[in-house]
């Protein structure tokens, strides 16, 4: 009996032993199977690292003015008597514009004239007589303070009569009349508005951190959207002291090919061009993939060891490297250090890739704004 249960007991280890080394030799297996096929590549496409020049910009939005432009109004009270404009006709420097009730004025004047014509003939007759030697020189005296009171009373009221009208400042264009023939106006009432278009000018503000940058004669571009910017001008002030408010630096630049397309009050994109740099490593943006460890790329480069290689590719792989960014603009993206030029980086595919995957490069679709080129030349 015993020994029918000790053959039992070896039968059933022996059975339990076989499954269980079948089962460690099938896991080992199926183990060495995949630890040794070789990795699929993943399809990525890529760019080269280029050193480009790089032209530093400022963004800042501004205000379209007149180089000149003025509200015009009286200097002194008065009826509109007439009205010598209309809307948006082009003026000349001291042309007639608006003109007051004057008949007052005018008559003061005349009667003024008449009497400084009479003390010069006075004048003129006691010095004929003081050379003669019946004459004195007190009447002369006299005479000669009378012909310059008279003469100065003329030109007085020649004065208020100008007053009288409203002639224009410079040349320009003149906006919409605010008056009316037969309207009382006095100082202050604004009878329209006078702006020089030929040359426009754009205010606008920046960030104190950029006052070290700037300096005049910097080129500009304006344009009514940062895709199109048609304009161009130059710096032509800087306000010495920073908003204690807004921290924020004013600037004025001259706009010189508006061309009649821009109004005095509009908001244009301005876009200050700092000089240019050489030799600056850029990527698209598209390539950096930013992480809580900090900003990295992948790079392609050739496989190592066989068991980097890839099947589409052989001796391809995507290789993490951190970098150090700085500036960007038009799609690419400055990079401080961490890649050379020359590096190929990868510009699309990244979410499936593991650091020393292998890969399979296509650039047959690329998507926009990889080519740093041609995104670095705007």
């Amino acid at each position: 009996m015993v020994k029918r249960f000790l053959i039992a007991l070896v039968l059933v280890a022996l059975v339990a032993g076989g499954l269980v080394g079948f089962n460690m030799f099938r896991d080992d297996a199926i183990s060495q199977f995949f630890a040794n096929r070789p990795r699929p590549a993943v399809t990525v496409s890529s760019t080269k690292v280029e050193a480009l020049t790089w032209t530093p910009r400022i963004q800042a939005i501004g205000t379209v003015g007149a180089a000149r432009g003025v509200d015009l109004t009286v200097e002194t009270t008065g009826i509109v008597q007439d009205v010598r404009f209309d809307a948006n006709d082009r003026v000349e420097e001291g042309q007639v514009l608006v003109v007051l009730d004057n008949n007052v004025q005018s008559a003061d004047l005349e009667a003024a004239r008449a009497k400084a014509q009479l003390d010069k003939q006075v004048l003129t007759r006691a010095q004929e007589l003081l050379k003669r030697g019946v004459g004195s020189e007190t009447a002369v005296e006299s005479a000669q303070a009378a012909a310059t009171a008279s003469a100065s009373q003329v030109a007085k009221l020649e004065a208020v009569l100008a007053q009288k009208e409203l002639k224009a400042p410079f040349s320009g264009t003149i906006g919409i009349p605010r008056v009316e023939k037969g309207q009382y106006i006095a100082p202050g009432n604004t009878v329209a508005t006078l702006q020089d278009l030929d040359t426009l000018r754009a205010d606008f503000s920046v960030p104190e951190q950029n006052l070290p940058l700037l300096k005049i004669g910097l080129p500009v571009r304006y344009g009514l959207s940062e895709d199109r910017l048609d304009f161009s001008g130059k710096v032509t002030g800087i306000e010495p002291r920073v908003d204690p408010q807004t921290r924020l630096v004013a600037l004025r630049a001259e706009i010189t090919d508006a061309g009649g397309r821009l109004s005095p009050g509009q908001f244009v994109q301005v876009r200050v061009e700092l000089p240019a740099e050489g030799d600056v490593l850029v990527v698209p943006q598209t390539a950096l993939v930013t992480s809580l460890y900090g900003d990295y790329l992948f790079v392609v480069a050739p496989a190592e060891t066989e068991g980097d290689a890839s099947e589409g590719e052989p001796g391809l792989v995507a290789r993490q490297v951190f970098v150090k960014t700085g500036r960007r603009a038009g799609g690419v993206i400055e990079v401080v250090s961490g890649v050379s030029a020359g590096d190929e980086v990868v510009t699309a595919g990244q979410n499936r890739l593991t650091n020393n995957g292998p890969v399979t490069v296509d650039n047959s679709v690329e998507p926009p704004a990889t080519r740093s080129g041609e995104a670095a030349a705007q």
